[in-house]
């Protein structure tokens, strides 16, 4: 029977007729080596093409097959099945004393598909999700299964490869001692007060520091810090405590929104923005995302404000975080220390898209490289350019995807075939 599937946005309904969902691992290699075309669709939480299979394909999820997360505490790992979201992973670590050291934004995106786009989290000296896989298992086109491990000349392209080589039905996670973070919202933080040294020292006055504004003025109207209560406790004199919870988008309620005002707790309940229990937002909106080495911040940040007039009218908020560099091929932040800075607009993608195109002009200079599951219309020609290893990415696919099953339009274009 053929079902109308859509992105976790509504903003992309894809052509795959329907949405199969093998319960065995079993049925999975059986569905995979009988497939010309093959996209797996994670938690949906991509807002262009890049899971679609096309007409005729197979658009696979993977949540009904066994949660599975293994949990080795001599070790300090976890191995965590292709279809597990962090807000479940992240209380089964818990509960065994240990504890992941970044999460995302949102705890309801699976573990595979954030680690296959090279989402991230924040702080300066912590990398994106990617950087504590271990070992990547995954199911390739004839339906056989092949890990990856850190020893593996390979395992720089197999991690963040944007599903194109196979189905991630496992990944092999690094863990640490659990530990409790604090968060302490503040407000108005002048654009003007961000030099070079001033912006390096605001980002790193916590573990994790999110910057938020509207661009309808210079500078930030909120400041998020996240301190580990096992670090010390910095002062932040450059803007004002917070008097009432906060969210980051203007008019959504605060109460999705992780706890505040300095009250401690558990790492997976404060890292993230919003609480599992609660759906961060409407769904209404969509989302762009631009990665740039971190000493190019000041100069991007007035980029931007150079253009707000042309921003503001369709955004609904932006975040200002950093990322620690990291040596996955095709991560954003591969090979140097990042500033990201995400965009929620409107969900008007007929006004959106140019002032998009308009953003990454203004980017443009600095090598922005856009996350691989947000809105962009950077060519792929430019792209590729971005990416020093993306050659090797392109003998690898080869290799262990000679037939180009997982490779659609949105990784064809990139790789250049």
């Amino acid at each position: 029977m053929t079902e109308t599937v859509t992105n976790w946005a509504g903003n992309i309904t894809y052509t795959a007729e329907e949405l199969h969902r093998p319960r065995t691992l079993d049925a999975l290699r059986a569905l995979v080596a009988e497939s010309s075309r093959v996209r797996v669709l994670g938690s949906g939480h991509s807002f262009n093409e890049i899971a679609e299979a096309g007409e005729g394909g197979v658009l696979l999820s993977l949540g009904a097959l066994p949660p599975r997360i293994d949990v080795d505490t001599a070790a300090r790992t976890v191995r965590v099945g292709g279809g597990v979201r962090y807000a479940e992973l992240a209380r089964r670590v818990h509960a065994h004393g240990l504890a992941l050291p970044n999460m995302a934004s949102l705890p309801h995106i699976s573990v595979a598909g954030s680690v296959a786009t090279g989402t991230h989290g924040s702080g300066v000296a912590n990398g994106s999700l990617a950087s504590v896989v271990r070992e990547v298992e995954m199911v390739t086109a004839t339906g056989d299964t092949e890990r990856t491990s850190r020893d593996d000349a390979r395992f720089g392209g197999v991690v963040t490869a944007l599903g194109a080589l196979g189905v991630v039905t496992a990944l092999t996670l690094e863990l640490e001692p659990a530990y409790e973070v604090e968060q302490h919202v503040f407000t108005e933080l002048p654009l003007d007060v961000l030099d070079a040294g001033t912006f390096e020292t605001v980002m790193a006055a916590a573990y994790s520091v999110s910057l938020f504004t509207d661009w309808r003025a210079p500078g930030f109207r909120q400041v998020w810090l996240k301190r580990r209560t096992d670090q010390p406790l910095r002062p932040f004199p450059w803007a004002a405590p917070a008097t009432e919870k906060m969210h980051p988008v203007p008019g959504m309620p605060a109460v999705n929104c992780t706890e505040q005002f300095g009250v401690p707790g558990p790492w997976h309940e404060r890292l993230p923005h919003f609480r599992a229990e609660f759906t961060p937002s409407s769904g209404a909106e969509l989302q762009s995302e631009y990665l740039l080495p971190r000493r190019f911040a000041v100069d991007v940040l007035h980029a931007l404000d150079g253009i707000r007039e042309t921003v503001a009218p369709v955004l609904q908020t932006c975040e200002v975080r950093t990322v620690a560099a990291d040596d996955q091929w095709l991560s954003p932040s591969h090979g140097r220390d990042t500033v990201a800075v995400h965009f929620t607009w409107f969900e008007d993608t007929r006004a959106v898209l140019p002032v998009v195109r308009r953003v990454e002009e203004a980017l443009a200079p600095f090598g922005a490289r856009p996350h691989w599951g947000k809105v962009f219309t950077t060519p792929a020609a430019e792209l590729r350019a971005r990416y020093p290893r993306l050659d090797d990415f392109r003998a690898l696919a080869r290799s262990l995807d000679p037939a180009g099953t997982f490779a659609n339009a949105f990784v064809r274009d990139l790789l250049g075939d």
